[in-house]
């Protein structure tokens, strides 16, 4: 800037504008100090250098005001986790599914996370079918980043919302929805006395009559 320019010839540009054509650093500075203002190298590797004369003070304000305005509409994506047991019951369930479905229309990715403890190591398909459940259901609000995937005594997925082509992500409502309206009756198989019902099973209430 100013002084600063060590080079033989610039090519100046006006504070309008306007080309001024190639002239040595010193006459460009003598024009930019007439005009009360600064000349500022803005392109340094072109032949001959580029140099506007500017107010410099204000430009920079300008740019840090920029800036700071396109911080404040930035979005910072974070990884929200909801954790599950393999004997989750089908209240706490859907009460975290709820939750997933709200941080992601907030635009957040959520980890979901089966975590096993002692002989429950034993059966990690009760925990993949947590997953893939959860992945089926939330199909129309979220995709997968992976399938479910083992480390250790846990088991994880990544969702992250879906964007349409205006890039908003679209409301979890119609999830919500579905998750809401009863599912189709149908006739369910016999469970064998004493046998567990699987995960997401849900039993009918006394006195019901299969039809």
């Amino acid at each position: 800037m100013n002084e600063r320019i060590r080079v033989r010839e610039i090519r100046v540009i006006d504070d309008t504008g306007q080309q001024l054509g190639i002239m040595p650093p010193p006459q460009a500075i003598a024009i930019a100090r007439q005009k009360g203002l600064d000349l500022v190298e803005i392109s340094p590797t072109a032949v001959p250098p580029v140099c506007r004369i500017m107010d410099f003070g204000k430009y920079q304000y300008q740019e840090q005001k920029r800036a700071r305005e396109a911080k404040k509409h930035q979005k910072i994506i974070e990884v929200k986790e909801i954790k599950f047991r393999p004997k989750v019951d089908e209240h706490d369930y859907q009460f975290k599914k709820k939750h997933i479905e709200r941080f992601l229309a907030d635009g957040d990715k959520v980890k979901a996370t089966v975590f096993f403890r002692g002989r429950e190591m034993a059966h990690p398909e009760i925990g993949r079918r947590i997953l893939e459940r959860l992945i089926g259901e939330l199909s129309e609000v979220a995709l997968a980043e992976s399938g479910p995937r083992q480390e250790g005594n846990q088991m994880h997925t990544i969702l992250t919302g879906k964007s349409d082509k205006s890039g908003r992500r679209p409301s979890a409502a119609p999830a919500a929805d579905a998750a809401r309206r009863p599912a189709p009756s149908t006739t369910a198989a016999p469970t064998p006395v004493g046998a567990a019902p699987l995960v997401g099973q849900v039993a009918a209430p006394p006195g019901t009559e299969e039809g």
